[in-house]
């Protein structure tokens, strides 16, 4: 099956789409859309594309696509992901699925109405460790799910040297911890529990240089019955990721600055460490994740985070706002039932 591949957008994260989609070898033609005329030349001369657009309309009046990734800024993901739609294209939606639930209910009766392949890019869902989490969560060996603890912190700065020229600067356009990395954290904590249906958050800037934004979050959440702690901050020296789930008979831990996933069974016992498949490139999680959209396309393998998914983590994202930044309180989740059946 052709797929002919628009890439909306190629700041840093469209960038690495359009590069990890071309290192498939399964794209057959490749183009490219991005507003600011420099960083178009620019990227289109690194990467030799020839078909090279200002902006989506022109790029679906001169030639005919059958996929894109949506890699502007947050706010404009809806309205982008509803012209592709309208043109019946199959399309891969970076996180967070938008910065507001408007025109969301619209854009998944089109897709549906037009049995359209889409799905939101949330990378995490293509770490192997994280699928032999879930595996051994979904096994039911270690028993229920009590208690889940994630911990992550990197220096912001060093990572994204550009990320004040960025979407991240203003919570409107998606910026801000909250949106930017504490959501890849919800989205993998509801794959491997479930949905979240209540928060109650703490968020504030205090350290990232040249931001007003939150920096630093802590959230205290439910996945139904379970309870769940999340801590994020954009500033910290080590880069740390870990998540950790304790269970009614045993504990599951996963570390990625080791890549280390083990469990334990007993109390005062060894811990087991479970092989897995690693990726020794950060490519490499990206590519996977082009691998498993084109799978979903050629009809050879399921949608690994649907539009319903990324909704669900959108109604998280809002419900940890309004938690830390107004209310201060706990906020009821709104439980999108097609993201928990596919969860």
């Amino acid at each position: 099956m052709p797929n002919r591949m628009l890439i909306v957008g190629v700041g840093s994260i469209g960038e690495r789409h359009l590069r990890c989609f071309r290192n498939t070898g399964r794209v057959d033609k490749l183009g490219l859309c991005e507003v600011k005329d420099p960083l178009r030349r620019e990227i289109a001369e690194r990467y030799q594309i020839s078909d090279t657009y200002r902006n989506l309309g022109e790029a679906l009046s001169d030639a005919v696509w059958d996929s894109a990734v949506i890699a502007a800024p947050a706010h404009l993901h809806i309205v982008l992901a509803r012209q592709l739609a309208e043109a019946g294209m199959a399309m891969l939606v970076e996180k967070p699925l938008s910065s507001s639930t408007d025109g969301v209910d619209e854009l998944l009766a089109m897709v549906r109405q037009k049995n359209l392949v889409a799905c939101t890019a949330y990378v995490l869902r293509n770490y192997p460790e994280l699928a032999s989490m879930r595996q051994i969560l979904q096994s039911g060996r270690l028993g229920r799910p009590l208690s889940l603890i994630h911990v992550s912190g990197q220096n912001f700065p060093f990572y994204r040297p550009a990320y004040l020229e960025t979407y991240y600067t203003d919570r409107a356009t998606g910026g801000g911890a909250i949106q930017d990395a504490l959501t890849h954290a919800v989205n993998a904590g509801e794959w491997l529990l479930g949905p979240i249906d209540r928060v109650c958050a703490d968020a504030q800037h205090m350290a990232l240089p040249g931001v007003t934004v939150e920096d630093t979050v802590n959230v205290l959440a439910r996945h139904g019955s379970t309870m769940a702690c999340y801590s994020l901050n954009q500033f910290q020296t080590p880069s740390q990721f870990t998540f950790s789930v304790h269970c009614e008979s045993g504990s599951v831990e996963y570390s990625r600055s080791d890549n280390r996933l083990r469990w334990i069974n007993q109390t005062d016992g060894p811990w087991h460490e479970e092989p897995i498949a690693s990726f020794s490139d950060r490519d490499d999680y990206f590519v996977a994740q082009a691998h498993a959209f084109l799978d979903a396309f050629e009809g050879k393998g399921p949608l690994l985070c649907t539009l319903e998914e990324g909704l669900q983590t959108l109604h998280v994202n809002l419900a940890v706002m309004e938690s830390a930044l107004e209310t201060g309180g706990w906020v009821d989740v709104p439980v999108v039932e097609a993201a928990k059946i596919a969860s």
